[in-house]
């Protein structure tokens, strides 16, 4: 199992968060550049194949993994855990080749923080793609001695033929129909060995995505509204969603789900729901 970086003594942290910040899979493969850890980022993101829906739109798993709302905790003063994540989806960015992220730190106390975003065409800053919000909490003090962490992206071109975001996460969908991702690993843990994130969002927009695509008779759906309460941290896993979908009278489809942890007594550890529209 990955190892808890609060357990890590003072002279081995730094070494240990940049080997854990190289190795996670989330910002890694969606080539996400932060300006605040990695040596000369910039926060921001190329928008891929990979990253759109079947009508061409864009997902809402990059756009939140682009930005992490964890209340605008810096891993420098605080091991940060996210609480809340909120993101509406202004234009479905079809045409949008880079994004950039424009946060905006509301307020950080000594546990809790607040932070906001705009996500903008980083060609044309006036258009922006989508508003995200939310609010982590600390679960730990990290020791003095933070440096920027040397970390290139991967190169990954461009391609119609990029495999599914799932795929690369690992997640799956099982023979009784539920989704899953697999046990917890380096690749998918945050440095306080719990599931990140990233594949959180990945495997619950797959989810969802299939739920709204059956309740509207098409795969044509476009997601809006994308809310998600992370209530436990994910220890063990392998890790199941369960959900469900609903047609309202303003056009829309809502799905719920949840996120149990199947190896530590199916724990929910996760709760969201989403809105989507049918897509030209």
């Amino acid at each position: 199992m990955p190892e808890d970086i609060r357990g890590v003594p003072a002279e081995r942290y730094w070494d240990r968060f940049e080997q854990r910040w190289i190795g996670l899979l989330s910002y890694r493969y969606l080539g996400r550049s932060h300006a605040g850890i990695d040596k000369g980022g910039a926060d921001s993101m190329r928008l891929r194949h990979d990253m759109r829906n079947p009508a061409g739109g864009i997902m809402a798993a990059p756009l939140c993994i682009a930005s992490p709302e964890s209340g605008g905790m810096a891993d420098d003063a605080f091991v940060p855990n996210p609480v809340i994540a909120s993101l509406h989806i202004l234009d479905d960015a079809r045409d949008v080749r880079d994004i950039e992220i424009r946060r905006d730190v509301i307020r950080v106390g000594r546990q809790m923080g607040f932070s906001r975003s705009e996500i903008v065409d980083a060609a044309d800053p006036g258009r922006v793609i989508a508003l995200s919000e939310g609010m982590g909490v600390s679960i730990g003090e990290p020791p003095p001695g933070f440096e920027p962490v040397d970390n290139a992206p991967l190169a990954i071109e461009d391609s119609p033929s990029l495999p599914p975001l799932h795929e690369v996460f690992g997640a799956r969908r099982r023979g009784d129909g539920s989704w899953e991702l697999p046990e917890l690993s380096d690749e998918l843990s945050s440095p306080d060995a719990a599931l990140h994130l990233g594949p959180i969002h990945v495997v619950l927009e797959a989810a969802a995505m299939e739920l709204a695509a059956a309740e509207a008779g098409t795969d044509r759906v476009q997601v809006e509204g994308w809310h998600v309460m992370f209530v436990a941290r994910g220890k063990v896993g392998p890790f199941r969603v369960s959900g469900d979908a609903t047609s309202g009278g303003l056009g829309r489809i809502g799905c719920r789900l949840l996120l149990h942890d199947e190896g530590n007594g199916d724990r929910v550890v996760t709760s969201a729901s989403s809105t989507f529209r049918p897509a030209p």
